[in-house]
């Protein structure tokens, strides 16, 4: 067995020293042991079965309601109670960093005194000043002593008072000449309700004694208040008395009824408080209306609060008063909601945008709009966003979903990480962009600029577009023209006409390569070019700094950080090339490893003029052609019979012919 040694000892002395310290205990009087254990725990805040008492004074029934005697006990919390308190206490002082310990407040407040005449005694009672605030006058207190009927007074004591105080107590300074008959009287009042009793003193005359807090809490136990006795205002009114009126010395416990139970929002619920949103100089941007509050898959949307139970009170004479428990409510759960594992938080099962419709929460995966314009703004929604009518000039539509658009599309911008579907047309103005990670597929599309990861499958024109697409495409309507514009497609162009009859409209045709490696290799070739244009104007000025260090030896300060300068943007430079180098490199070896050889196909007619590149080969079109295909053969762009195009594995858009 371990030895317990002495400084185990005193610590755990030092610590059951400091829970008794932190122990409030109470005197409750009441009919019954029970009902006076009740009264203990509400007015120290714990469970009966946490407390812990001493009778002082059995209680008696009586009989036939004769010689009843109540119940007095001394109660407290358990030391369990006290020490959960404590350690609750200590961490949020560390949670606030000891703030509260370190805020200090200045308060300045003059001293004060108070002189009254209890039994025969003169009583003097001083409260010291704080901050600066100005100390008791010793000349104002002996003014108050001296009295008429004054017979003896210790100035030494008083002088010691004003100086020291006396906290909240009062000290005999002196004595006078008492008569019993000049004594103020007071009377006790018990409301009907009991919910608090008062004192109205009369105020004595020359040679009377004032009220005391004893007489006062002697007369409220005489009338059988039992409960809420305030020390603190019995204290305040024997200090400055309040003559005629009556005073609250005694409140009873009002009953708290629980709290019902409530759901917070994470969330706007009132659709009506979204605004447009406004920039710096407070202008209001109308196309971006912020109508949709997208959430994600797992996100909280709400938590539930649980109802709170009541706390019973108790009126001054003692009686129970009920307090009622607060009511629970129903999660308010609708589609693609669940409650999470903590049982209190609503969470969203899928990505789309909240509602709080009829009371419940929703969380919409598809997005229904009449039309996109000035009445909706922008759309930006993580899900499908279905348009039933057109998409106006201007605005624009975002979606981690399919884009579905039964109208046509003007001068916009469609961004979807999934497929897009125009039922009309796309007429861009030389401004819309379309760009998807999926397929497109339109009736026509004219002036845009279009990227997509799959397919591209248009039934009428494509015409002056700058089109890339990672697998075909495919114009296979009735019309199926190409006009104008730069196609990329890794695996098939397809279309009846490619190319205007006037050949007034430049038309190129790429396939065999990858439209993104590509894409990314000129805007690396474009940035290589820029950077090897700045180190040629780098070159000279280098060079102009370094011959007038040599000649002079040192530089002037300005002269020397701004050749400095110019080497550090030479080596960013010149590092950066090195990255560009290498990126380049990768991407034409991919290019040339590409496996898909690329055709163009076209069933109708290949006007003059236009340009075919198969793996970066060319072949322009001189005169007309027919039913030709265009493939890769041995380093060159051959020609041979028209093949119609393998449409296999080209899927159909969703719930659509």
């Amino acid at each position: 067995m371990p030895l317990v040694t002495l400084e185990k000892i005193r610590a755990d002395l030092g610590e059951r020293l400091e829970i008794d310290r932190d122990t409030r205990c109470v005197e409750v009087h009441a009919d019954t042991l029970e009902d006076a254990l009740s009264d203990a725990a509400v007015q120290l805040d714990c469970k009966v079965i946490n407390l812990e008492y001493e009778v002082v004074e059995r209680g008696f029934s009586g009989i036939l309601g004769l010689s009843k005697k109540p119940w007095t006990i001394l109660a407290y919390p358990g030391a369990d109670v006290v020490a959960v308190r404590r350690t609750k206490a200590k961490a949020q002082d560390v949670e606030s960093g000891g703030a509260a310990e370190e805020e200090v407040v200045n308060i300045d407040r003059d001293g004060v005194y108070y002189v009254h005449r209890f039994g025969t005694d003169i009583a003097l009672k001083v409260v010291l000043p704080e901050g600066e605030g100005r100390p008791v006058a010793l000349s104002d207190v002996m003014a108050d002593v001296r009295r008429s009927d004054t017979q003896s007074v210790d100035e030494k004591k008083i002088k010691e008072v004003v100086e020291s105080g006396t906290g909240d107590g009062y000290v005999v300074v002196g004595s006078y000449a008492h008569n019993a008959a000049n004594d103020a009287i007071f009377v006790i009042e018990v409301a009907q309700d009991e919910m608090q009793a008062t004192a109205t003193i009369n105020a004595p005359m020359i040679g009377g004694s004032d009220v005391t807090a004893q007489q006062i809490v002697k007369a409220l136990k005489t009338q059988g208040v039992s409960a809420g006795i305030s020390d603190e205002k019995i204290s305040a009114l024997v200090d400055s008395p309040v003559y005629d009126k009556p005073a609250v010395v005694a409140e009873a416990v009002a009953p708290q009824n629980g709290r019902d139970a409530y759901i917070e929002f994470y969330f706007e619920t009132d659709r009506s408080k979204l605004r447009a949103k406004e920039s710096e100089s407070g202008q209001v941007n109308y196309k971006e209306l912020n109508q949709v509050q997208n959430v994600v898959q797992g996100q909280p949307l709400a938590i539930k609060h649980p109802p709170e139970k009541g706390k019973s009170g108790k009126t001054v004479f003692g009686r129970y008063l009920e307090a009622s428990d607060g009511r629970d409510i129903n999660f308010p759960l609708g589609r693609n909601v669940e409650v999470g594992e903590d049982g209190a938080t609503i969470v969203a099962t899928c990505n789309g945008q909240v509602l709080y419709v009829n009371n419940k929460i929703y969380v919409e995966p598809v997005m229904e709009v009449d039309g996109v314009n000035i009445k909706t703004g922008n759309i930006d929604f993580l899900g499908k966003v279905v348009c039933k009518g057109s998409v106006e000039d201007g605005f624009n539509i975002k979606a981690s979903g399919n884009i579905e658009i039964m109208g046509s599309v003007g001068a916009c911008h469609l961004q979807s990480d999934g497929d897009i579907i125009v039922t009309q047309g796309v007429m861009g103005r030389d401004e819309g962009t379309i760009t998807c990670e999926g397929s497109l597929w339109a009736k026509f599309i004219q002036n845009a600029t279009v990227k997509v990861g799959e397919n591209i499958v248009v039934s009428d024109l494509l015409m002056n577009c700058d089109v890339s697409a990672q697998h075909k495409i495919v114009l296979n309507g009735k019309k199926a023209q190409i006009t104008g514009g730069r196609l990329l497609a890794c695996e098939l162009i397809a279309a009846k006409n490619i190319g205007a009859r006037d050949g007034g409209t430049e038309t190129i045709l790429g396939v065999g390569i990858d439209p993104k490696a590509k894409l990314r290799l000129d805007a690396l070739q474009a940035e290589q070019t820029a950077n090897v244009k700045v180190l040629e104007e780098l070159d000279p000025n280098i060079t102009t700094l370094e011959n007038l260090q040599k000649a002079r030896r040192v530089l002037p300060k300005d002269k020397d950080d701004a050749l400095q300068a110019l080497y550090k943007q030479r080596d960013e430079i010149l590092l950066k090339n090195d990255e560009l180098n290498a990126e380049i490199a990768q991407i034409q070896e991919r290019l040339r490893e590409l496996k898909a050889v690329g055709k163009v196909v076209a069933s109708g007619t290949v006007y003059s003029g236009v340009k075919v590149y198969v793996r970066d080969e060319k072949e322009e079109v001189r005169t007309e052609v027919k039913s030709v295909s265009f493939y890769y053969e041995d380093g060159f762009v051959r020609r041979g019979k028209y093949e119609a195009p393998d449409m296999s594995d080209i899927r159909q858009p969703e719930g659509y012919a």
